[in-house]
């Protein structure tokens, strides 16, 4: 069995309530005997079982599992804290509409403010409904939760004497924008070169990617950085050198000269002004 809880706002803090006379609403009449002293509802026996937290709607509405506690009468709503399963990742109202039928579930349930108790076992369900993660990488680690320095901005570049200069303009672009500007080499936390760069990446707010020379560290880097998710800034002083895969992306071309690099500190400057909106 599970409670069922659905509201019209997102489950994004740890109190929560709902209409008294909401609960127990589409839950069938013997099954809510069991969870009631007389005509008085039982909170502690109700949160003895586990709980699909539902955001009214049949898409990509966000829910999760979590278990509630400390439930109470207050005037005509009940209140309630709860917390999330952190191991369960998110669902959406479309996984859940979909399997509605197996969750004891119909369809107006996914437009009112309700709790209902479900004599379903929702872990079972989420067993078929959850695809299974994916395999953690083998040649470097990422945490399982990312902490991403908002002010952090990390370069991806050929490690070459005439990109130098380059790197000073970056950086330069970075310092005026009040970003904390690092390549891999300006960093030593991990005992392989390949983990400095992922990390160095992951805590990144945005990651520049010069691919410049075709340099095949460059490509994987930005690829890593994609992956992660995060805001990438492709630059290239040859348009030939932006890989096919990539060319459907917007870059920033410049001339590697004074007057050029001057011209690339401003355009760099835009993009983070743009990404940081």
């Amino acid at each position: 069995m599970f409670n069922l809880i659905v509201r019209h706002f997102e489950w994004d803090a740890e109190h929560g309530e709902i209409s008294a006379d909401r609960l127990f609403e589409h839950t069938d009449g013997p099954l809510a005997a069991q969870f009631k002293n007389g005509d008085v509802p039982d909170y502690a026996k109700l949160s003895g079982l586990p709980c699909l937290f539902m955001t009214e709607g049949i898409g990509d509405e966000e829910c999760r599992v979590g278990q509630v506690s400390n439930v109470r009468r207050a005037g005509r709503d009940i209140t309630f804290d709860f917390t999330l399963v952190r191991d369960v990742p998110p669902l959406t109202n479309t996984v859940i509409y979909d399997g509605r039928r197996k969750l004891g579930m119909d369809d107006w349930e996914f437009s009112r403010n309700h709790w209902a108790v479900k004599n379903v076992d929702l872990f079972r369900f989420l067993v078929g409904a959850i695809q299974p993660r994916r395999s953690a990488p083998a040649v470097f680690t990422i945490p399982e939760n990312e902490k991403v320095d908002v002010r952090q901005l990390s370069v991806m570049m050929p490690f070459a004497a005439n990109f130098n200069e380059v790197y000073a303009a970056i950086k330069q672009a970075a310092d005026e924008m009040g970003f904390i500007c690092q390549r891999v080499d300006d960093i030593w936390e991990n005992h392989s070169i390949i983990q400095d760069v992922v990390a160095l990446i992951d805590r990144s707010r945005i990651v520049i990617c010069d691919c410049s020379t075709r340099n095949a560290n460059v490509f994987y880097e930005a690829g890593i950085a994609h992956t992660l998710g995060r805001e990438v800034i492709l630059l290239t002083q040859y348009a030939d050198d932006i890989p096919f895969d990539l060319r459907h992306l917007r870059y920033i071309s410049y001339l590697n000269n004074g007057e050029g690099r001057q011209a690339l500190v401003a355009r760099i400057k835009d993009r983070i002004q743009t990404i940081m909106g």
